[in-house]
């Protein structure tokens, strides 16, 4: 009874700390790398590369509700599994249907605020320390997969279409997530409207860094294999996982 106990007062999500944050970055900038390596380098197409990413995407997620309780190994390969099937979702929106970056964007945005909004009206919070029951679990992944699709095509946009370049678009959102922080630590606002304003700032963050690694030198990148990249990233996230110690968040209700 003790041990169902304290599996009862942790949530299926990690600990909000530092190691989070890193891993979260990491696994967006994997999304940007893996996706384009399979949409562009293989030559899929992005529909392609939507439906792959797509499968993979529900059997993590599946596994993932399915799973008693937290497991890093898991949860992380769903975070990717949804930086993946975002980055080639928002391509082929963007780009294929010629919606682009800022149609994208405005579509993605009302999507992920409609998806809050129909979390917070049905459980009463979309605080990630109630994500413990499949139900809410439905609402995180969801909201998550919107978050980086937005993430995606923001990224683009800002380096892209506003002209900044891929450092210039990564110092932006830098700066906006130091300011985040900054709130986080000065003021009361909400940290639950704090964490997701952090968790979609990541996403366009990883998208610009991922561009910056694998494209062209004429275009401000630095020219690295898309394979090589994604396999350096994937190999860091793994270290991090293995090495450091992971905890579940407290549940709250």
């Amino acid at each position: 009874m003790k041990n169902k106990t304290n599996q009862e007062g942790f949530a299926k999500v990690p600990e909000v700390i530092l190691l989070f944050w890193i891993i979260k970055i990491a696994a967006t900038t994997l999304g940007e790398t893996g996706g384009d390596a399979v949409s562009m380098s293989m030559n899929l197409g992005y529909l392609v590369g939507t439906a792959i990413f797509a499968v993979i995407f529900i059997a993590a997620v599946t596994v993932q509700i399915r799973a008693p309780r937290f497991h890093p190994v898991i949860y992380w390969v769903t975070i990717v599994a949804t930086t993946t099937v975002g980055t080639t979702l928002a391509d082929f929106a963007d780009r294929s249907l010629g919606i682009g970056y800022p149609g994208g964007s405005s579509i993605l945005f009302c999507l992920l605020l409609c998806s809050l909004a129909l979390w917070h009206f049905t459980m009463g919070s979309v605080s990630v320390n109630t994500v413990g029951d499949p139900k809410t679990e439905v609402f995180y992944w969801v909201t998550i997969m919107f978050s980086q699709t937005l993430g995606t095509a923001l990224g683009d946009w800002t380096a892209d279409t506003e002209g900044l370049g891929y450092l210039g678009g990564a110092t932006v959102f830098v700066i906006l997530l130091a300011v985040v922080a900054g709130l986080y630590y000065s003021t009361k606002i909400s940290r639950t409207f704090l964490f997701w304003a952090a968790f979609i700032l990541t996403r366009p963050l990883g998208a610009v860094l991922g561009d910056f690694l694998d494209k062209p030198l004429d275009h401000g990148g630095l020219a690295l294999s898309r394979y090589s990249a994604t396999g350096v990233l994937l190999a860091f996230i793994l270290a991090c996982i293995l090495f450091f110690p992971h905890r579940a968040a407290r549940k709250s209700h």
